[in-house]
C-alpha cells in the first residue's frame, strides 16, 4: 500500500446546505452571488469540489434547477476547473424534485443510498427514488458522490456498483456527527474505511464531521490517507467563542492539517484525474 502522505487530499467545501442562515453565522451565502464570492475565496484557499445546495431569497431551501443553473454558470466562470457537486439532498424538495437539476449536468452529485433519522425528522431515501436518481446520475454521466450516514448505506452502495446501478469507481462520505444518527466514533471511523476497502477496494473515501466534530473529523481523514470536507453548511464556528469568517477560512484550516500530515492539498486538475471526473467540454 502506497504511504499515504504522499497522496493529494481533496477538500470539498459545503457552502451553504440547508440549514445555516444569516442569524446563524451572517457569512453563510445566502444568494447566488454570494455563494460564487464565497466559493472563489474558498475555492484560491485549496479547496478542489464546491457541494452546492441553493436558496430561496428568504433563506429557506430550494431545489430550483434555474438558481442551480445560475450558480453553475459563475462557478465555472470564476472557478474555472474546479469540480461543481450539487445536491440531492432532501431537505430542499420532495421526490423527484430532488433530481431536478441533474439535467444541467454537474460534474458530481450527492446520492444518498438509504433513509435515517436526522434530528427532528426522518431523512427518506425509499429504493425507488435511490434508483431513479442514480439512473438520472448515469444518463446524464455525473459522479456520484455516496452520502453514508450509516454502515448499511456503504454495503448498498457497493451492491448498487456491482449491478451497475452506480457506474465507475465509488467515492464514498462518511456522514458523521448528525444527531440521531451516525456519532464521531474512532472505532466506527475505522470500521467505515475498512469496510469500503473490503467491498469496494478501488473506491476513493471522505470524511465529514458536522458541527464541533468538524475538525476532528477532517484531521482523522487527513491522517488516514482519504480525503475531507469541510465548510459552512456543516459548522459555522471556528471554535466555541468564534465564527468562521468565511468557508475560506475553514478550507484553509483543513490545508492546514494536510501540511501537519504532509499532505499535498489536491490541485482540480489532481482532484478530476483522482475521482475519474473529466472536464465536460460544454464547460467555461
Amino acid at each position: 500500500m502506497s504511504d499515504p502522505a504522499s497522496k493529494p487530499c481533496i477538500i470539498c467545501v459545503a457552502i451553504t446546505g440547508s440549514l445555516p442562515t444569516k442569524a446563524h453565522n451572517p457569512a453563510v451565502p445566502i444568494s447566488i452571488d454570494e455563494q460564487i464570492e464565497s466559493t472563489q475565496a474558498a475555492f484560491e484557499a485549496g479547496a478542489s469540489i464546491a457541494h452546492c445546495h441553493v436558496r430561496n431569497p428568504d433563506e429557506t431551501p430550494s431545489s430550483d434547477p434555474e438558481r442551480f443553473a445560475r450558480l453553475m454558470e459563475g462557478l465555472h466562470r470564476h472557478c474555472p476547473g474546479m469540480i461543481v457537486q450539487l445536491s440531492t439532498g432532501g431537505r430542499s424538495g420532495a421526490g423527484k424534485a430532488r433530481g431536478g437539476m441533474l439535467p444541467l449536468a454537474p460534474d458530481m452529485a450527492s446520492l444518498s443510498v438509504g433513509s435515517n433519522n436526522f434530528p427532528t425528522r426522518v431523512y427518506e431515501n425509499p429504493p425507488d427514488l435511490v434508483d431513479w436518481l442514480a439512473s438520472e446520475m448515469r444518463r446524464y454521466d455525473i459522479k456520484p458522490e455516496i452520502e453514508a450516514f450509516d454502515l448499511s448505506h456503504i454495503h448498498q452502495a457497493a451492491a448498487m456498483h456491482k449491478d451497475g446501478r452506480i457506474p465507475g469507481p465509488l467515492y464514498v462520505q462518511f456522514v458523521m456527527g448528525v444527531k440521531n444518527a451516525m456519532p464521531v466514533d474512532r472505532d466506527v471511523f475505522a470500521y467505515y474505511i475498512k469496510t469500503v476497502n473490503r467491498l469496494t477496494p478501488d473506491a476513493q473515501w471522505c470524511a465529514a464531521g458536522i458541527g464541533r466534530h468538524q475538525l476532528t473529523v477532517n484531521e482523522w481523514a487527513i491522517a488516514a490517507g482519504g480525503h475531507t470536507r469541510t465548510g459552512l453548511e456543516d459548522n459555522v464556528r471556528l471554535d466555541r467563542d468564534h465564527l468562521a469568517p468565511s468557508n475560506a477560512a475553514l478550507v484553509a484550516r483543513a490545508a492546514e492539517l494536510c501540511e501537519k500530515y504532509q499532505r499535498p492539498v489536491a490541485t482540480w486538475q489532481e482532484a478530476r484525474d483522482i475521482l475519474g471526473v473529466p472536464m465536460r467540454a460544454a464547460a467555461s
